[in-house]
């Protein structure tokens, strides 16, 4: 099993393989846009564990500084969101498709590399005088995974209430024709396994 930071760092790479199929593709509009919505499907459900397992652990074990962490992961994915949610709405043959997704990268990348470099390493260093959390957490982390709806709703209030309500209001239907929507793992070699 993974460790926390691993389960983070796994999810950062996969956004990552989505966005070069998207950006790397120009002119095939119907890959871009397959992994345009997988894309998005992965960063929700992402941005959900974070808010729902890793900022209150950051909050919990890291003091002032976790709650100044956890405000700017915060802050950010409210900014990711509002762009995600207008992308969501575009296609690929929309000129600003790239674009947009650039824009959500741009902020996303930042973000990751802050947590990578700085956030998740202070979580593990607390996290090693409690043996079998960081595993927990991990686990958790996945299965919040599972429930998060297709799409972005309205900015998040405070999480982790209005991520629930959006995890308990995700229309089936909506998630069903997303799935649909997804690459064909057969014809993309370079999609990540779990």
């Amino acid at each position: 099993m993974f460790i926390i930071s691993q389960a983070v760092y796994n999810d950062h790479r996969e956004l990552e393989v989505y966005y070069n199929e998207i950006v790397n593709n120009l002119g095939n509009h119907k890959h871009q846009e397959r992994f345009g919505h997988l894309f998005a499907w992965e960063l929700a459900r992402h941005s959900a564990g974070e808010e729902l397992i890793i900022y209150p652990a950051f909050e919990q074990h890291l003091g002032a500084r976790g709650r100044e962490m956890a405000e700017r992961g915060r802050t950010e994915h409210r900014d990711i969101k509002e762009h995600l949610k207008v992308f969501q709405r575009m296609t690929a043959t929309d000129d600003e498709y790239v674009g947009k997704l650039n824009e959500i990268w741009s902020t996303l990348a930042k973000h990751m590399g802050d947590e990578e470099e700085s956030d998740m390493p202070a979580l593990e260093s607390r996290l090693q005088s409690m043996p079998g959390e960081s595993e927990s957490m991990a686990k958790r982390f996945g299965w919040t995974k599972v429930l998060v709806p297709s799409r972005s709703r309205n900015a998040v209030v405070h999480p982790p209430f209005a991520t629930v309500l959006d995890l308990l209001t995700a229309p089936i239907d909506q998630i069903a024709e997303t799935l649909r929507h997804f690459p064909d793992p057969e014809s993309c070699p370079n999609l990540p396994t779990r």
